[in-house]
């Protein structure tokens, strides 16, 4: 039924091309015009019900003191290396200056006087943690109100501010805060670009043809478009994270390229079997696009099952990006066809600029361009036979050797440790991490990452003074200022500053100790209450939250992924290897995540100028996307080597044929999905860069040590085995639109498909 359904679309949309690209153009328009008119802006709101952190922000919100809100901080240093704030006038009137500009901006509550402190006595600033003990670095704390009431406008004021007052003022003048992580713009519009250009030169590579090689590219710029606008409009609905719009672009690019691939190397067979433009269009849909729509709405499914973690954004974040990889697969099966009909028989020919691409690939694909020759064809899926005939008669070493290679790979991932890197690891050249230097030279790292406790002394009017004096002897804390008490509720607020950097280890243990030790003690068995709160703790409650969650997340997404694969194949064995080797692979990508940000090796490759931890949310998130993914070749794969066990009845020939018959097609696609996940790698995001080097490096392995090696070696080892199925569950099962049939048999043939008319 599917494919049929789909034969009439890809036939309809070749055969008036036009009205189907007219028709994605106007949706491309309509959706910037209401992603500008109607749109909004990502931001981050890191916190979940139910943390503790949650419970300090409800009772500093009660308290009415601004803390609950956005803040930023303005961190300056006088030119003159030999001047100080002490002692230098002109620094301290500049400094004075800044202030009361800085608390002009509109939607400032107020801002911390460095200057005034300095001028009723300097160990009066000092005390305030205003102004170093060596008088050279002092801060001016800006309140915003919650982040509900701001926009991106009140980022680029302050920031405009800063501009101006570095020419006209002897200060050097540095900012930070999470109003910058929350309104900045996202990382991404120079990787997406170079993903395009390492996926178009691949293609024409591939393909030997210009023509051939910008149709995925163009559809896939229009899948974007009204993908990242649609991102958009929900953004003006709801709060959608600052990473979905990267991430969405990078997941995008990868799907929607390696999608067209299929479809367009399919209707390439079919032009050289003599198929008219438009009929081919509508076969290489019908066969190529079944699994194209099975492999994306496994993506979405896997994605939107970060629900189970009950983190808002992550949700938000999994149906922002879901939405793109929708609108790709939409687009393959329409816009695509589309462009066939249009390109017509061009696509078969090969121009002087071809020609140069066809040589190209001899030279450099070899047994991984897609040509259209039938023979050229046949010639590279013999190179790709004598491979897997050569795993199968030795499959005990090579099942050993790449199982061993990935399980070394998979060691460091027990040193994995979640949180969200600061702005101490961003590069240089960012204002957030020269401000973030600065304080931490002249305060102390942890003070880049304030605790915020909130408590209620209701009952206990002692409570308080047990509080501050309990903190201050904590070992993690190095200093506690003035408590700040509301006289309309009576709710306390103390802010503490760590010994540590928000991201370190350490300070996560102190949140804890402070959380289980520390607080109890000084509260005891009475009425009152208190709760750590601030961005550090928020950040690394959400952690721990995803931590907790993510083997009930993976159970379920394993669960499913077998179930499909059962359904499909009709075996129990295939597919519990199937998700046995994909969880293998992505394990390993986390290892090599370990190894490169945590521990820093060949950091420098992709600009990381420090060790960072693994971002709390990345592991579910890849997880989510890479089995959809996997699953995607896995469905190509053993569609094929079951036909060829149906047709033939041996194990060893289906395993052979199969794979080699579509081992082409599958590192092609690999190939690209890597080259444009790896442009995202080299951002100057942290996260950004976790992205696209963990989603590069599971395709990678997945595309050559699992597909190539040890599918062929475990399914020889398995023989006839892999098949088996007992007939009471086979009769149990539904028979339907997920199992296989000849379309799909054929949507990985490397084999010319027959004339319709000899059907």
């Amino acid at each position: 039924m599917l494919s049929k359904a789909l034969l009439r679309l890809g036939a309809s949309a070749a055969r008036h091309p036009w009205r189907v690209i007219a028709a994605w153009l106007v949706a491309a328009t309509l959706a910037v015009l209401a992603a500008v008119a109607f749109g909004g802006r990502t931001a981050d709101s890191m916190t979940a019900p139910g943390l503790d952190s949650g419970r300090a922000a409800e009772l500093i919100e009660r308290a009415g003191t601004g803390q609950e809100g956005m803040t930023a901080q303005v961190v300056v240093t006088p030119v003159d290396d030999g001047a100080t704030f002490f002692d230098d006038d002109g620094a301290r009137t500049a400094l004075a200056r800044l202030q009361t500009e800085v608390k002009r901006l509109p939607h400032v509550l107020g801002t911390s006087d460095p200057a005034g402190a300095l001028d009723a006595g300097g160990d009066t600033a000092v005390r305030g943690g205003l102004v170093s003990t060596d008088g050279r670095i002092a801060v001016v704390r800006v309140q915003y109100p919650d982040q509900s009431r701001l926009s991106a406008g009140d980022l680029d004021a302050l920031v405009d501010l800063g501009d101006r007052l570095r020419a006209e003022l002897p200060l050097r003048i540095e900012m930070g805060g999470n109003l910058f992580y929350a309104f900045s713009d996202p990382d991404g519009g120079v990787s997406e670009l170079i993903g395009l250009l390492a996926a178009a030169a691949i293609l024409f590579l591939a393909f030997g043809s210009l023509v051939a090689a910008s149709l995925p590219i163009g559809m896939a710029v229009f899948g974007l478009t009204v993908g990242v606008a649609t991102m958009t409009v929900l953004a003006g609905v709801t709060e959608v994270p600052t990473f979905a719009p990267v991430l969405g672009s990078m997941v995008g690019l990868g799907v929607g390229i390696d999608y067209a691939l299929f479809v367009l190397a399919r209707h390439r067979e079919y032009l050289a079997c003599g198929l008219d433009p438009q009929a081919a269009a509508g076969r290489a849909v019908a066969t190529a696009g079944r699994p194209v729509v099975f492999a994306g709405g496994t993506v979405v499914v896997s994605i939107l099952g970060l629900a189970v973690a009950n983190v808002p954004f992550m949700t938000v974040g999994g149906v922002a990006v879901s939405i793109v990889v929708l609108t790709m697969v939409l687009a393959s099966v329409t816009l695509l066809p589309a462009f066939l009909g249009a390109a017509g028989p061009r696509l078969a020919r090969t121009g002087r600029i071809g020609r140069i691409g066809r040589a190209l690939q001899t030279r450099t694909l070899g047994r991984l361009a897609l040509r259209r020759d039938p023979a050229a064809g046949a010639a590279h899926a013999a190179g790709w036979r004598r491979w897997i005939g050569h795993v199968s008669r030795h499959p005990v070493p090579y099942a050993g050797g790449a199982a061993a290679l990935l399980l070394t790979a998979t060691l460091p991932v027990l040193g994995l440790r979640v949180g969200l890197p600061d702005d101490g690891s961003l590069p240089h050249n960012r204002t957030e991490r020269r401000a973030y230097d600065l304080v931490a030279e002249g305060f102390g790292p942890g003070t880049n990452g304030p605790l915020v406790i909130a408590a209620d002394p209701t009952g206990d009017p002692g409570v308080l003074d047990r509080l501050v004096a309990t903190v201050s002897a904590d070992p993690g804390i190095a200093s506690v200022a003035p408590t700040h008490i509301d006289r309309a509720t009576g709710i306390a607020t103390l802010v503490v500053f760590p010994t540590t950097s928000p991201q370190d280890k350490a300070t996560a243990d102190t949140i804890a100790r402070l959380r289980t030790d520390v607080l109890p003690t000084a509260i005891g068995h009475g009425p009152a209450r208190a709760h750590v709160g601030g961005a550090a703790a928020s950040l690394s409650d959400v952690g721990q939250r995803t931590s907790q969650r993510l083997p009930v997340f993976v159970a379920a997404v394993l669960a499913m992924s077998f179930l499909l694969l059962m359904l499909i194949f009709r075996s129990i064995l295939v597919p519990l290897k199937a998700v046995l080797l994909n969880l293998l692979s992505i394990s390993a990508a986390y290892g090599i995540m370990v190894v490169v940000f945590q521990w820093g090796w060949g950091g420098a490759l992709i600009g990381l100028e420090a060790t960072v931890p693994i971002v709390s949310f990345i592991p579910m998130f890849l997880f989510a996307i890479l089995f959809g993914l996997s699953m995607d070749y896995e469905v190509f794969l053993l569609s094929r080597v079951r036909e060829e066990y149906l047709r033939t009845g041996d194990n060893g020939t289906a395993i052979v044929e199969g794979i080699s018959r579509t081992a082409r097609i599958i590192t092609s696609a690999a190939l690209i999905m890597v080259a444009v996940f790896l442009s995202f790698a080299v951002a100057e995001d942290p996260s950004t860069k976790m992205f696209g080097l963990g989603l590069a490096t599971a395709i990678f392995i997945d595309a050559t040590v699992v597909r190539m090696v040890l599918v062929p070696a475990t399914m020889t080892l398995l023989g006839r085995t892999n098949w088996w199925l007992p007939k009471w569950l086979d009769w149990m099962l539904p028979r339907g639109p997920v199992d296989t049939d000849d379309t799909d048999a054929e949507s990985t043939s490397e084999a010319p498909p027959p004339r319709l008319a000899d059907r």
